[in-house]
């Protein structure tokens, strides 16, 4: 059963938009170097946010399905973008992410083995991650208000 997840998001400034997801309010802002107010997380941030988290509820699904038992778990993401295109300065380089490398780092009595198979695992159940590593239709259209 497929289900359907949905956010309104309205702009405050040319920066900034204000992003409603059920009962919770985020704010989307670029930093001043970027022309904004800091007043948020940017677009590319929140990308990674979503992936920390995903890996996070997935993460402890699979070890609770496999028995492992995570005493603590973090994660550190880094992304690495040229801003060149989606300013208007250069076609050159896409406008995503090149890379995105992740360290998950868990403290628990597993051995090596058992952790090499519980992140394969997480990597595939992952949605955040199985839509940033595989095309996903995505259409864009527009309403004249």
């Amino acid at each position: 059963m497929d289900v359907k997840f949905s956010v309104a998001a309205k702009a405050e400034t040319e920066t900034r938009v204000m992003v409603k997801a059920r009962n919770f309010t985020m704010y989307v802002d670029e930093p001043p170097q970027l022309g904004g107010e800091d007043k948020g997380a940017n677009p590319v941030e929140y990308v990674l946010a979503a992936l920390a988290g995903c890996l996070n509820v997935v993460g402890h699904l699979v070890a609770k399905e496999m028995g492992i038992v995570l005493r603590e778990l973090s994660i550190e993401i880094q992304g690495i973008l040229n801003p060149a295109k989606f300013q208007g300065k250069s076609q050159q380089e896409r406008a995503g992410y090149k890379q995105i490398d992740v360290l998950i780092n868990v403290k628990t009595d597993a051995d090596e083995k058992t952790l090499a198979k519980w992140l394969k695992t997480v990597e595939e159940r992952c949605p955040v991650s199985d839509n940033l590593a595989n095309p996903t239709p995505l259409k864009i259209s527009f309403k004249k208000i």
